[in-house]
């Protein structure tokens, strides 16, 4: 169309978006081997728009009166979870988080918890017990720089903007107009230009996330290789130090109990050494580390202890007499205290030296917050269980890591793309929100030995093994809904960002996904209230997809579905989703076991889907309320988006059919499909698009941007070749409204767009951007060559995240035209890396032209052949 003539480059308003973020950049160094891809802002930027979030004030009037009951059962079951049982609700709709537009890309790998470093350096939302997020900066977590010249200091400062009421003792107000922050997750960098020193400081960040490894990417480490370019005519001498608090600024910090020691490491003819902060909690202790390696010429030093409180011109006074640190030898006493590391070099003139720090935490042995079992996270398959693993997790990280750089550098240079050179802006997208696989709450644990992920119906009976091979080998894997709505592995969202992991690690995701098949065949009657309905229904029905695996403020895989608005075992897109995700897994990895364990499952879910199918058609109708992903936006009967995701699931259940050689399995889902996709063509097909519904109501032919989701698992399965003329021309009305028609064409594609050009307001979800749905949307869009229209949709929604409403690393499930968005930190738009399968398809293909052409729900012909 007119509109993407330039998007194989980058649009125009999307450069001025970017030069934006750099305008207030005075400098011309650009540091030292920063790449250009990547998301880059300088330090003094500030983001004119400040967004609030989602709250009850934002729900109109009609959709108030709608949802009152729900209103009230809420905050009855609010008010006695905060106040009388003291926890924290799953999804806190009276305290969502404000917007803090300080994120950077977070450190350490998978699994081990994190620790968000902002982009003005700051150390700022901590996740270390696993998956509960704590937003709190601690002011003395600092890097600062010493410049040494003949003996004397000429220059110390602590490299941050910020002016802090704390620590008046050392030099703050760094100027942000001279240095810039960027980010290629895993790997960031700060570059700082020292005004009047002519000395430029390149801070690389790295945190060990490497594709298809499943050793170091779960390491609880991170390393800051500091890169010195002294451009004057004479020597300096520069020292680095580091400071840290033992604590994350919670209030456990102020219990006490907690000391810090010096340690030295030798092993293999390579030294590290540092201080070792031992946080002493009564739930989940941990050891803090920042260390350094010993080199040549490089002079390590510290301070085992220093008070965070008043000026602390004592520290700072240290550094600056002889630019290292002198400490009294052995720990520390046990109060709330800091520690320092200082590595001194030289660097001749005209010349470049490298100064290395590292920081890693051990936190062996965990805990959720019922406290009933004991977990062991995957890292110590390497290091152990004692809680000693730090040292040796930093000498490790800094000696085979740091000189092992090209496995993150071959990743972060991923580039594929025969037909068409891709944009930056995408190659940020890609790699920057990949941050949530680490930081998503996530965590990745050792299978214990008396563990059984089966569900209790064994493999003998026709069941799942009770240790799977994949999960025995490569551990249990969960992640967060989002930082905000907590609960690991909602299913239903994980649809979406399950891209990520079977793309890049494979074996988690299919861990995933026996954890879930073990779910299916469980059954919890428990009877319990659903807050949307106000009725009773059982916590987990059998042969049901379950929504999550559970809260980790109780206890995850051992009570599961933690959400409770709705009773989700009468949702119709859950079992559709496991089926459409086991096939395309199977086409990905051509693991044969896998499918053999996973059929009988499949058959399940689908006998239970069948019951949806009210009329015999051979189609599944919705039930007149929001029973899928989009759980507040109502829809009745047969629909585009769970009529389409149970056609497609047909399809692959047919060909899954022929690989397990059943062909009564495979004449009887093969005349469901044919039926179903005639009723399919007939309810909701006008012309241009699938209406969102078949009700007859007067918002029943809305657009809805996520209507081909099933089409586009079909194509990332390798299947749907066929008739594809409706398929496009629906894409094509996606694009022409949902996304031109909105915002000017610059925000993404909008959930619900009317015929007539103006967005469906009929629900709160409806006049929302979905950023994942886009990015899922793209992909389709790919798929059926539409690069151009797939690229332009994805990339408002980059723009609007990343550039304008200052969201970076905290990507959020939705935000709206104007004024709000709505859950901070989602999972949902890891789905960016099924723009990057469709691209890798799309290179396979010969010509687009012969090989792009997709069906929707026309599979027959790719049916009959299989």
């Amino acid at each position: 169309t007119d509109s993407c003539k330039d998007s194989q480059n980058t649009c125009k308003w999307g450069e001025k978006s970017t030069a934006d973020l750099m305008s207030r950049y005075v400098s011309k160094e650009m540091g030292y081997e920063v790449p250009k891809e990547g998301w880059r802002i300088c330090l003094a930027h500030e983001f004119k728009e400040k967004r609030k979030p989602f709250q009850a004030k934002d729900v109109s009037l009609s959709n108030v009166l709608e949802h009152v009951g729900l209103g009230i059962r809420y905050l009855k079951w609010w008010y006695k979870k905060t106040q009388v049982e003291k926890k924290a609700p799953f999804i806190d709709m009276f305290r969502a988080q404000p917007l803090r537009q300080i994120y950077g890309a977070p450190l350490g790998g998978i699994g081990g918890g994190t620790i968000t470093r902002g982009w003005r350096g700051e150390f700022c939302r901590w996740q270390l017990n696993p998956g509960m997020y704590h937003y709190k900066t601690v002011t003395a977590n600092q890097f600062t720089v010493c410049l040494r010249r003949g003996g004397q200091t000429v220059y110390q400062q602590v490299l941050s903007v910020e002016r802090p009421p704390t620590l008046q003792g050392w030099n703050w107000g760094y100027c942000g107009e001279y240095a810039f922050y960027h980010a290629l997750y895993p790997r960031a960098w700060t570059v700082y230009h020292l005004p009047g020193q002519n000395v430029t400081l390149t801070c690389r960040q790295v945190s060990p996330v490497i594709p298809h490894d499943y050793q170091d990417s779960s390491l609880p480490v991170a390393v800051f290789v500091w890169d010195i370019e002294n451009k004057n005519d004479y020597a300096l001498d520069v020292s680095i130090m580091f400071t840290m608090v033992n604590g994350s600024g919670h209030k456990d910090d102020k219990s006490g109990g907690h000391w810090n020691e010096p340690f030295h490491l030798e092993k293999e003819g390579e030294a590290v050494s540092g201080v070792l902060l031992h946080h002493c909690t009564t739930v989940n202790p941990y050891t803090l580390c920042i260390a350094a390696r010993e080199q040549p010429d490089r002079e390590v030093s510290h301070q085992t202890a220093f008070s965070p409180k008043g000026t602390c011109s004592s520290l700072w006074s240290d550094l600056i007499t002889d630019g290292r640190l002198d400490s009294p030898t052995g720990q520390c006493l046990k109060t709330k205290v800091g520690a320092a590391l200082a590595v001194g070099c030289s660097v001749p003139a005209q010349s470049r030296n490298t100064l290395e720090f590292c920081l890693a935490w051990d936190m062996p042995k965990i805990t959720f917050g019922s406290r009933e079992r004991e977990h062991i996270r995957r890292y110590t398959r390497y290091f152990g269980t004692k809680g000693d693993a730090s040292p040796s997790l930093s000498h490790y990280f800094h000696l085979f890591i740091i000189e092992d750089f090209v496995r993150v550098l071959a990743f972060s240079a991923y580039d594929c793309s025969p037909q068409h050179s891709l944009p930056s802006w995408y190659k940020s997208a890609l790699f920057n929100e990949l941050y949530f696989v680490a930081d998503g709450g996530t965590v990745w644990t050792e299978l214990s030995e008396d563990a059984d992920v089966s569900g209790g119906v064994r493999s003998e009976n026709g069941g799942l093994p009770a240790q799977p091979a994949v999960v025995k080998e490569y551990g249990r894997f969960a992640y967060l809904e989002g930082q905000e709505y907590r609960m690991y592995n909602t299913y239903d969202v994980h649809f979406y960002a399950s891209f990520a992991l079977i793309m890049l690690w494979p074996k988690l995701a299919l861990s995933v996904q026996y954890d879930i098949a073990g779910s299916v065949v469980q059954q919890d009657p428990t009877e319990r209230l659903h807050l949307m309905s106000g009725r009773y229904s059982p916590v987990k029905s059998k042969n049901v997809v379950p929504h999550d695996i559970g809260d980790p403020d109780d206890e995850p895989w051992q009570r599961v579905n933690a959400y409770l608005i709705h009773d989700t075992a009468d949702w119709k897109d859950l079992n559709l989703k496991f089926v459409l995700q086991v096939y395309r897994d199977v086409h990905l990895t051509q693991d044969n076991q896998y499918l053999r364990d996973m059929w009988p499952v499949c058959q399940a879910v689908m006998e239970s889907e069948l019951k949806f199918d009210l009329d015999g058609d051979g189609l599944i109708e919705n039930s007149g309320y929001a029973d899928q992903t989009y759980d507040g936006w109502t829809v009745t009967g047969p629909s585009a988006y769970c009529g389409g995701l149970w056609l497609a699931s047909l399809c692959v259940m047919c060909k899954m059919a022929r690989l397990v050689e059943s062909e009564e399995s495979y004449q009887r889902y093969r005349d469901l499909l044919d039926r179903g996709s005639a009723a399919f063509d007939k309810l909701l097909w006008n012309g241009k698009y699938y209406n969102y519904d078949s009700s007859g109501r007067d918002l029943s032919n809305s657009v809805m941007s996520d209507q081909c989701a099933g089409h586009w698992f079909l194509r990332a399965s390798g299947l749907g070749d066929g008739e594809y003329q409706k398929i496009q021309t629906a894409l094509k009305s996606i694009f022409d409204l949902n996304v031109m028609s909105f915002a000017g064409g610059q925000m993404g594609a909008v959930n619900g767009m009317r015929p007539e050009g103006v967005p469906d307001r009929s629900s709160v979800q409806s006049d929302e951007v979905w950023i994942g749905v886009v990015y899922g949307l793209a992909a389709t869009m790919i798929h059926e060559g539409m690069w151009e229209e797939g690229m332009r949709s994805a990339e408002g929604c980059y723009r609007t995240v990343w550039e304008r409403l200052g969201m970076a690393f905290q990507t959020p499930e939705a935000y709206c035209e104007k004024g709000i968005y709505r859950s901070l930190a989602y999972m949902r738009p890891l789905s960016v890396w099924a723009m990057q399968l469709a691209l890798n398809t799309s290179q396979k293909s010969q010509t687009p032209s012969s090989t792009n052409r997709l069906a929707m729900y026309g599979v027959s012909q790719a049916v009959s052949k299989s």
